[in-house]
Parts: C-alpha cells; structure tokens; sequence
C-alpha cells in the first residue's frame, strides 16, 4: 500500500471511534446517524473516510484545538496492525465531502439548556439566567476567508493582520452552555443577529444584555414573547421618571425615537435602576451606572439584588475565554485561531468548537450535581484537561469498562475545584509587544512565487 493511501475502518458503521467512546455519555452514536441521515449523508463509503467517522473527527477537532487534523485522526482511535494514517488530503477532502449541515443538525439536536431548578446559580425567583453577547475570532488568512468574512479595520496602521468572523452566541449563565449562535463578517453590526437569538430563548429567561445591545426594537421583540430582561444603558439616555419605588429606582418609558417620546407615543413602561462604585481601587469608580428592566416590582426584586445580579453576565465573557483561550493549552493565554482555510471549513469547524465546549460543561454539570455543588466552582481548565488525558483510555468494545470509565472522570472532575475569588480586578488594558520589524502591508499577503528554486538562483561571485 503507497504511503498516504488509506481503507475503511474494520467494523466501524456500529461504534465510533475507539478513544472517542467516552463521547457516548453526551452524543448517542444513534443521534449522530439519525442528524446524517436527514442530511442526506448517510451512505457509507466502500472506500476511504466514511461520513460517520468525518463526524467524529471533526467533533474531535473541537476538544484538540491545537494540533492538525492527522493528529487529531490519531488521538481518535487506537493503532491497528499494518493500517496506515490517512493523509491530511484524505482528511480535509472528508470533511469537504461531511459538509455543514450534519454537524449543524447535530448541535441543533444535542445542545440543550442543563440547569434544574436545584442547579446552583442558575435561576433568579425562577427565571432562568441568560445571556447575549458578541465576539470575534481570528482566521487563516486565505483570499476565501477575506472574502468571506472580511478584515477588521486597523486605522492609519492599515487593516488587520487577519480575517475575522463575529460571533453573537446565547448561553445560559448558570452552566456556560452556548445553546445557539450566529456567525456574521466582522464588519457587520451584532444587532443583526439578535431576533434569530431571541426565538431560541426559552420562556422562563431572563435576559441579562449589555449597553452595546440596547434598541427599543429588541424590547418590543422580547416584550411580544413576555420575555425578561435587565439590560444597562448608556448614562445619557434619556429616561424621565414617572414614578419613583421605595428601593431608590423609579418608573420611566423608553420611545422607538424623539417624536414619539413627544408626543408619549409607543412608550414601553421599564424600571431605572441607577448606581455607582464607592470603592477608588475599582473600574468605573464614580461613574454613573443605569439599568433598566421589566421587573418593575420593587419589594419582590430589590434594586441591590438586580445591581449584584447583573454582574453575572460577565459568565458569559468567561465563555468567550474559555472557548478562545483554554481550548489550547499551548497558546497559553493567546487567542485560538482556526485552521480552515475555506468559509464552510470554518462554519463547520466553529459547531465543533462549540459542541466540544458543550461536551466538558455537560460532565461538569453531571460531576457537579453528584456533589451538589455549583457548576462555576469546577475549573473549566482541569476538567478540560482531565478528559482529553482520560480518552485514550476508552475502548468502545466494553460497556462495563466504559461506564467504570465515567465514573472515575466524573469523580475526578469534581475534585478539580476552583480557589475562592479573591476580591481583585484587572484592568481592561493590554500590554503591547514591541517590535522592530516593519508591519505588514496588503503588498505582503500573496507575493509571487519565486522563478526558480533556491539551487539554481545561486550565483558564485569571483
């Protein structure tokens, strides 16, 4: 057999593959056929990489971030006898053939809210804690991907270094599930992506949303659905008591523009919470801080309360960290950036990374209602590491091994507990990194190749 030539896998249409066994705890190999299926990808191949296991490895894409995708095949099964590696050809003209829509129909399937009513900071006098938010993750820079999703903006500095797609996701704060998002080019604005958000929220949210998100159109949207929200504003907007609460908050409508609010038309009737920050040490330290919500209740939901409450979004900032940041442990603190130098590879490789990081949050959730403890006191990072060393481990062969298997992961996932916050911040600022070469120019993205190659360029000066 020439080298980089590959065959099927023996038995492989009844398991998956054997070190990612361990996965079957979250994704039943049954739903995974049943999301090919319906997207017409359910013929196997009598040669090559079947669809089945194109799936699994780009589900394994998503747990190992920081190695290429041969490796990734590697980490996924146990060496056989004289049964060669498929190339990185092979692997990527799989993944070209597995398309989208399986693994979009699988996330779909499989994602799901997994806070109960006992979990542990997940509900607020019964509303389920959500949240929206937006990030931007870098790409490969390939012509393909600029096309795509387009370049941030770099000033008098010129573009970036690399393409961007923006990410707008919803997650549930209690347990970091990220249960739906949507993919935009980075130059297109996050509002866009937000009433496709809002018909995935479940009817017992309540919404927590940055300022970035506030329009008078997203309330009507929630508001028709009898959605909760607690959203902060900008400090000038401009809300005119109607009546003031008990608590220091007061009444006041927000209008869809000035002429409306003239003549108090179209007015939503919200609740002003306004407050600063006492303490010199702190960020935002004697700025005026405002939220608004439809709680309008004082005595059932206190202005302090709905104050603390409000810096839980910042979950879903931890979200964006711990899917760009500790998904590769070698980049240590460094943005992860993509492999898929075209648009759908990155589509597709962005629903692995997403499910991966639903994988690790659904084995700490489970690790955590063993010991009634709260999700967030589980480290993310430990318990990410835990199972990628745990599922070499696996053989999909033995069921009773299997489950000891679990157990032991789950047992050892809830001893990876996270030290008691200090009370500390850190200030939003970078520290630059200096450098002596020039910045790169358009002029340098895609230079001509050389005529020759380096022997025969060679000239002997006499």
């Amino acid at each position: 057999m020439r080298q980089g030539s590959f065959t099927s896998l023996p038995d492989e249409s009844g398991r998956v593959l054997d070190r990612l066994a361990g996965l079957e705890q979250v994704i039943a190999p049954d739903v995974a056929r049943q999301c090919l299926s319906e997207a017409g990808c359910d013929g196997q191949r009598s040669c090559g990489l079947s669809h089945e296991v194109m799936l699994w490895i780009v589900l394994a894409m998503g747990l190992f971030t920081e190695v290429p995708i041969r490796q990734v095949f590697k980490r996924s099964r146990f060496a056989r006898a004289c049964e060669p590696t498929p190339s990185r050809s092979a692997l990527c003209q799989g993944r070209q053939r597995l398309g989208i829509a399986p693994i979009r129909r699988l996330f779909e399937r499989i994602v799901r809210l997994l806070a109960q009513p006992c979990t542990r900071g997940a509900f607020y006098h019964g509303y389920r804690l959500m949240g929206i938010d937006s990030t931007v993750c870098d790409l490969p820079d390939t012509e393909a991907n600029e096309a795509a999703f387009g370049r941030p903006s770099g000033g008098h500095r010129g573009p970036g270094a690399f393409p961007q797609l923006r990410k707008v996701s919803l997650v549930e704060l209690g347990t970091h599930v990220e249960t739906a998002f949507v993919l935009k080019p980075c130059r297109r604005g996050e509002m866009v992506a937000v009433p496709a958000l809002l018909k995935r929220l479940p009817t017992d949210a309540l919404l927590l949303i940055d300022r970035g998100f506030f329009s008078y159109s997203l309330w009507k949207r929630a508001l028709s659905r009898n959605l909760k929200l607690l959203n902060r504003v900008q400090r000038n907007t401009i809300l005119e008591p109607v009546e003031r609460l008990c608590d220091g908050s007061f009444l006041a409508k927000i209008y869809p523009s000035a002429k409306a609010r003239r003549h108090d038309e179209q007015g939503i009737l919200v609740r002003v919470i306004r407050y600063t920050l006492d303490d010199p040490q702190r960020t935002g330290h004697g700025e005026v801080h405002v939220l608004i919500t439809n709680l309008l209740d004082a005595e059932s939901y206190p202005a302090e309360e709905l104050i603390l409450l409000y810096h839980e979004r910042w979950e879903h900032e931890a979200v964006f960290d711990e899917q760009k940041t500790h998904h590769d442990p070698q980049r240590a603190h460094k943005p992860a950036q993509l492999r898929s130098q075209t648009p759908a590879g990155v589509v597709q490789e962005m629903y692995a990374l997403s499910l991966g990081h639903f994988i690790v949050r659904t084995l700490m959730h489970q690790a955590a209602r063993t010991a009634d403890v709260d999700p967030d006191w589980l480290s993310f990072t430990g318990c990410f590491q835990i199972l990628r060393c745990r599922l070499p481990e696996c053989n999909g062969r033995n069921a009773k091994l299997l489950l000891e298997w679990y157990r032991a992961l789950l047992w050892e996932m809830n001893d990876e507990r996270c030290d008691p916050k200090r009370n500390r911040i850190n200030p939003r600022v970078i520290k630059r990194k200096m450098s002596g070469w020039p910045k790169k120019r358009p002029q340098h993205r895609h230079p001509p190749p050389p005529t020759k190659t380096f022997k025969q360029s060679v000239v002997v000066i006499h």
